[in-house]
């Protein structure tokens, strides 16, 4: 797929710096990239703000919407807001991020009901396990194990490639 815009989303509790160099990367390939910086908030109104954002940049569509870490259950949630403001959403890619999971209602545990359609996911969606972060939680091994057995198209990112070119040729074949 051709995106129009890649939004680049944060883990919550973290800023858009954490991407490092990647959104320039992504520039330097020709690629639109939006990275909102919502450092304070989580669940729905992580969700608010980045939406917010992603409309004050005129993005062009189709957007590819992209989680590190705790931002990857937001994505369904983002992804809502979006085509409610009529932008379509192209693809979503999930980077060393939890993957989204279906309300459970466990009367015991509080929970936060987080925002999704009912035909999520309505676009493709793909997986990037980056070098850097093999040692940082096994849950996502198992992350990049359900994106395989959910027939999605992942990528594990091995230096000296640039994690951007890893990014680019995973958006390719969403």
């Amino acid at each position: 797929m051709t995106p129009g815009t890649l939004v680049l989303l944060h883990a919550p509790g973290a800023t858009a710096a954490s991407w490092g160099d990647l959104p320039e990367m992504l520039r330097s390939y020709g690629l639109d990239v939006v990275a909102p910086d919502v450092p304070d908030d989580a669940g729905p109104r992580y969700i608010a703000r980045v939406s917010l954002t992603i409309t004050a940049t005129d993005p062009v569509p189709p957007l590819v919407l992209v989680a590190h870490g705790a931002a990857g259950p937001l994505l369904p949630g983002v992804g809502l807001a979006q085509r409610a403001a009529h932008r379509p959403v192209g693809g979503y890619v999930f980077v060393d991020a939890d993957l989204p999971r279906p309300a459970r209602h466990d009367h015991d545990a509080p929970q936060e009901d987080l925002p999704t359609a009912p035909d999520w996911p309505e676009a493709p969606c793909g997986y990037l396990r980056t070098h850097s972060d093999r040692s940082a939680s096994p849950k996502h091994d198992e992350a990049i194990r359900e994106a395989r057995l959910r027939g999605w198209p992942t990528t594990e990112h091995e230096p000296p490639t640039a994690a951007a070119q890893s990014l680019s040729e995973l958006i390719t074949r969403l």
